[in-house]
């Protein structure tokens, strides 16, 4: 099982590492600069190898890069714009000097233009910016519907990477706070729910899972995430997602409203109800 959470970079990706191994966890998620904008920290001599390092020695997962929440690829305002195209292009270029290889990030809000035009600017930054030649694979993040966002439907998600230049550096990863608040029914019908991702966008895409639970639930179009097994969806919903046999041997992220020692809590929780505590 490969079971981590948000951690800050900002001390450094070994002080990072160093802090899941801490708390119990093989892999870690971290914001790629500050969530809202700003430049990204300049890497310290040795920090990478330092990194690999500490990841081969507690056999650690894939990690995984979030892009700030301010990247909105599907902005009309041009600042806006230019920002999610700067942005994106050094977060690719950023990834592929870490041992990382997987950058997620929120597909981006219409803002009252409507979803196609949303998929259309999306698409167009998407082949802007991407080469093909990126070893990264970009996670489009499943959305929860509220307000403009474009993601809150997994045929929204295949439209956007049928719409790429190269699909093959494109895939999913499942929010299940997000997915379950846009009305997909997670905690009664898995198998129904990861049968229509398969239809939609295929299994093979889908490459990481953020764990949480929601507080107000099925359809809701909230995105208000809570901690395991206090929220709408409940432990044994999370147990049952984890112990799916097509999600598994996912890395699986924690972004619950807690600090790191709560994290490290809910690590505890999920290994003690998977049996392996």
């Amino acid at each position: 099982m490969v079971l981590g959470s948000h951690l800050s970079v900002a001390k450094g990706y070994p002080q990072a590492a160093q802090t899941a191994v801490s708390i119990g966890a093989n892999t870690f998620q971290f914001f790629t600069r500050n969530p809202r904008g700003g430049r990204a920290r300049a890497l310290r001599e040795g920090e990478v190898d330092q990194l690999r390092n500490l990841m081969e020695a507690h056999d650690f997962g894939p990690i995984l890069a979030h892009a700030p929440y301010t990247l909105n690829l599907a902005a009309t305002v041009e600042k806006t714009a230019l920002f999610a195209r700067n942005t994106l292009r050094e977060d690719l270029e950023r990834v592929e000097s870490l041992p990382c290889s997987l950058y997620n990030l929120h597909p981006g809000s219409h803002v009252g233009e409507g979803t196609d035009a949303g998929i259309s600017r999306i698409t167009e930054i998407f082949n802007e910016i991407v080469t093909g030649r990126e070893t990264t694979t970009i996670l489009l993040e499943t959305m929860s519907g509220k307000g403009s966002e474009v993601g809150a439907t997994f045929g929204e998600l295949r439209r956007i990477i049928d719409g790429v230049a190269h699909p093959e550096r494109f895939g999913v990863c499942l929010d299940t706070c997000h997915v379950y608040d846009s009305g997909y029914d997670i905690k009664n019908d898995l198998d129904g729910v990861l049968d229509e991702l398969d239809r939609e966008v295929g299994l093979k895409r889908l490459k990481a899972i953020h764990l949480n639970d929601s507080v107000y639930g099925l359809g809701s179009r909230k995105d208000r995430h809570a901690g395991i097994g206090e929220g709408t969806l409940g432990l044994e919903a999370m147990v049952n997602i984890m112990r799916h046999p097509a999600l598994k041997d996912l890395p699986f992220f924690l972004e619950t409203p807690y600090d790191d020692l709560g994290h490290g809590r809910e690590i505890s929780l999920i290994r003690e109800a998977l049996g392996h505590g």
